[in-house]
């Protein structure tokens, strides 16, 4: 543990402000804040930096992203490395509760008309060196997907090099997503698996496509970090992926395929890949997921990584705390 902070950032401190994604390439450093002037003072951008590591500090900042800006929520910041060290990070479409918003949805968010905002996107951070992608001649190339409400979990698959997300609903329908090149995810017209009258509200945009999330919770339980549980410390667990939770503070475990491109159940109810609710004497509550509960008891968790120790670790903004989980 190091007795002083290696860097502080100042960053808006409102809703879902702040530093919000970390990722590493060789010595390279990418951190996604809501830059401004001063800590808890208005957010001016949301900046995308790569920093050098040089053993002892981060240096020589260099500016190589702003996105959307509009609003203190839906901010996301999930960033991940591909394996072929693309760097990638998610933002959301920028609506909120308050009168600090965007105010309108945009095509990014399958709507018929609206700007293009950089907004509710998955960016490849620092393609053709334009800092606003909206401003490039062919934004669209500059956006692995669209029409993500907001995310903060985002990871790629060690084996496959697939990307993956966890995206959060509004009221119904978390969201657990696959996501290929030129993803579309379907907000603002639907979450969850998606109805054929619902497909076919959902506007074309260049080539994205949109294709139902893998898993989907019917009441929201707010998912928020995945990783993958590729360590021999966790050698049985090695076709499964985690992800947390703020709402309940679980970790839940997904099988996957052989594949990798599904996730699999053994629970008949939850073979239709959603966590349905029930209602039993007038209370509602979802099915049984004994089978998917890894862990419980974190707070709100936001984060959840593999450590290079081959430890899980898991963060959690409640406790003010990193739990590191080993085998025993």
């Amino acid at each position: 543990l190091q007795p002083e902070p290696i860097l502080d950032v100042e960053v808006g401190t409102n809703n879902e402000s702040g530093l919000l994604g970390i990722a590493t390439v060789d010595s390279s450093v990418y951190l996604y804040f809501t830059e401004a002037k001063k800590d808890g003072e208005r957010t001016f951008a949301n900046n995308v930096y790569a920093y050098t590591w040089d053993g002892n500090a981060l240096n020589n900042p260099i500016l190589v992203n702003t996105l959307s800006s509009q609003s203190s929520w839906h901010n996301g910041g999930g960033i991940t490395v591909n394996k072929e060290k693309v760097v990638y990070v998610v933002i959301g479409d920028q609506m909120g509760e308050t009168s600090d918003e965007k105010m309108e949805f945009t095509i990014l968010q399958n709507h018929q008309t609206g700007k293009i905002d950089d907004s509710g996107v998955i960016v490849r951070v620092g393609l053709d060196d334009i800092i606003q992608p909206k401003l490039a001649q062919d934004p669209l190339s500059h956006y692995y997907a669209m029409g993500i409400r907001n995310s903060f979990g985002l990871a790629i698959d060690p084996i496959t090099g697939n990307m993956w997300d966890t995206e959060n609903g509004p009221e119904n329908f978390d969201e657990i997503n696959l996501v290929s090149q030129k993803f579309n995810s379907g907000w603002a017209v639907v979450m969850g698996p998606a109805t054929e009258e619902q497909i076919s509200k959902i506007p074309l945009l260049g080539d994205f496509q949109y294709s139902d999330p893998e898993f989907s919770w019917e009441r929201t339980v707010t998912p928020t970090g995945l990783t993958f549980l590729n360590s021999d410390l966790f050698a049985k667990y090695k076709d499964e992926m985690l992800v947390g939770t703020c709402n309940s503070g679980q970790l839940f475990k997904f099988k996957l395929n052989e594949e990798r491109n599904q996730l699999v159940f053994d629970t008949p109810h939850l073979q239709d890949h959603i966590a349905n609710l029930t209602i039993e004497n007038g209370q509602k509550d979802f099915e049984s997921l004994d089978e998917i509960v890894f862990g419980t008891g974190f707070g709100c968790i936001t984060d959840v990584e593999m450590g290079s120790d081959g430890s899980l670790y898991v963060v959690s903004i409640n406790d003010n705390t990193i739990y590191r989980i080993t085998s025993k």
